[in-house]
């Protein structure tokens, strides 16, 4: 039985799996671009026309990234057999979403959502350990 838990926000995803009692690890970066949008300029004409920033331009970016990165880590765990999300943001319910909307075999997997700040690399594998002891008593 492979348990699977993942920490994920925007810039990466960490993987922990116990195969067996095997630990396994991998380490997924993002290449989701944070930007900061500047406002437009105006002519030099008074009351002239002002450049506008499209920030669409930027939001339809950012998804399409998002959407790559998902789909990296669906490949990556796409064999696992119970699925624990953990994070600090919103990111973990956005893929969460996305597993809902376009990979239901995967979204069954899917045992536990729950927000954690950042970790240790030892307190991922002690959290990763202890989700895998309560799916495997189940």
């Amino acid at each position: 039985m492979i348990n699977t838990g993942i920490w994920i926000d925007r810039q990466k995803a960490q993987f922990g799996s116990l195969i067996d009692e095997h630990e396994t690890e991998l380490l997924i970066a993002s290449e989701v671009e944070e930007y900061n949008v500047k406002g437009g300029s105006r002519s030099k004409t008074p009351w002239g026309p002002q450049e506008t920033v499209s920030e669409s331009k930027y939001l339809e970016r950012r998804k399409h990234q998002l959407k790559n990165y998902f789909h990296k880590i669906i490949l990556a765990v796409h064999q696992s057999d119970a699925i624990a999300i953990y994070g600090p943001a919103d990111t973990k319910i956005h893929f969460k979403e996305e597993l809902k909307k376009n990979n239901k075999s995967i979204f069954e997997k899917i045992r536990i959502v729950k927000t954690e700040d950042k970790m240790t690399k030892n307190q991922f594998k002690a959290l990763v350990r202890t989700f895998s002891n309560t799916i495997n008593k189940i």
